[in-house]
């Protein structure tokens, strides 16, 4: 058994009336949160017992919190601190813009008879959420966190962090392994035990992304206030549109498999180096393509699924025959998204071939996980 914890996005329905006090506790907190801020910055004060006293009354007394609000909101600006401190980045101050509002389990927001109960400057609102598809984080069987009130899109939502255990599968229970190619022409390419090979096109979504960077370029040339905000909103949009569709495929490849699956990718950690030689005009498209973020997702939908992903070193994936194992740079043709073996003659398309040779990789770390069991 292994814990798993997931932020899920709950879409809430206040009314007119709510939405306004909402609004005013969120734009409170904001205050407060900015306060506390400049005073942790101005003092280098990170002791919560400290920041307690210098500013616990007058977050009450000057933007009206209760006493749990109070409290979150000192947490929540030490916790900002101490993550720059832990990345080793600048000391600089940090600055609360969003319409935000971190809600403890049980204190701040409870659930009671399908509806949440969220604190107030003005008492407890008891507000509707959207149920559907989010039925199964409602069974019982999750424990919820502390939760971010967000309001975005014009719209108010719950982020809570769900927790729950669940079972882990091992290697010598696999009995479908899944190597996946990931590139630009060709999003993914699968190669799974049964010898199916399935593409995801990223034809589409190369043209949006070009799109983009078309867009981008012409509100950089005129440089005002509002081509700069037209510039922030577009790199929203496209990494939402980026993480959709890394949901989507990994989603689906989750879902197809089932349990006890192996998915074997490419360590493709250093992308940015390896593509340095791209030529530049798809150099922005390839460098900047979410690879790590599809990794991450497809790793925790996996071990949410009894399923397993790993890594492996991509030397030679591309260039080894999968038929008669003969390396050679020149079996392929990049160009033209050829492979062609110059042993055996073996010829297909070659993303296809680096599925077919993570394929292979699995198998080997399958054969070496079970032989180290049998020895144990």
């Amino acid at each position: 058994m292994i814990e798993i914890t997931i932020t899920s996005k709950i879409q809430i329905y206040p009314t007119d009336e709510q939405i306004k006090i909402l609004n005013d506790t969120m734009i409170a907190v904001r205050k407060a949160l900015n306060y506390v801020s400049n005073y942790v910055f101005e003092n280098k004060c990170f002791s919560q017992h400290k920041l307690n006293e210098a500013t616990y009354y007058l977050l009450r007394e000057k933007f009206s919190l209760k006493s749990q609000m109070s409290q979150s909101v000192m947490k929540t600006v030490l916790a900002k601190y101490k993550t720059i401190k832990s990345n080793n980045q600048p000391f600089t101050k940090v600055q609360f813009k969003n319409l935000e509002y971190d809600l403890v389990w049980n204190r701040d927001y409870l659930l009671t008879n399908g509806i949440f109960s969220i604190n107030s400057l003005e008492g407890r609102l008891k507000i509707p959420f959207e149920t559907k598809g989010m039925e199964k984080y409602f069974d019982g069987t999750y424990t919820f966190g502390t939760a971010k009130l967000v309001y975005k899109f014009k719209k108010y939502f719950l982020h809570i962090p769900m927790t729950k255990d669940f079972i882990q599968t091992t290697p010598f229970q696999i009995n479908k392994i899944v190597g996946i190619d990931l590139g630009v022409n060709f999003l993914a390419t699968v190669y799974d035990s049964y010898g199916k090979t399935t593409f995801f096109s990223g034809k589409a979504i190369k043209s949006k992304r070009g799109h983009y960077k078309i867009l981008r370029k012409d509100l950089q040339e005129l440089g005002t206030k509002s081509a700069k905000r037209k510039i922030k909103s577009i790199g929203t949009r496209e990494n939402r549109y980026v993480a959709d569709v890394n949901h989507s495929i990994t989603k689906a490849l989750v879902e197809h498999y089932g349990q006890n699956t192996l998915f074997v990718l490419e360590d493709l950690t250093n992308v940015r180096q390896s593509t340095e030689r791209v030529c530049i005009n798809n150099r922005y498209t390839i460098v900047s393509w979410a690879f790590y973020q599809f990794r991450k997702m497809l790793e925790y939908k996996a071990k949410l699924n009894q399923s397993i992903v790993i890594a492996v070193d991509p030397k030679y994936t591309s260039q080894t025959c999968p038929k008669c194992g003969h390396i050679e740079k020149s079996n392929r043709d990049k160009k033209n998204h050829i492979f062609c073996c110059k042993n055996c003659g073996y010829q297909s398309n070659d993303d296809r071939i680096g599925a077919m040779n993570l394929w292979r990789k699995g198998i080997e770390y399958i054969e070496k996980q079970n032989s180290k069991e049998v020895v144990e």
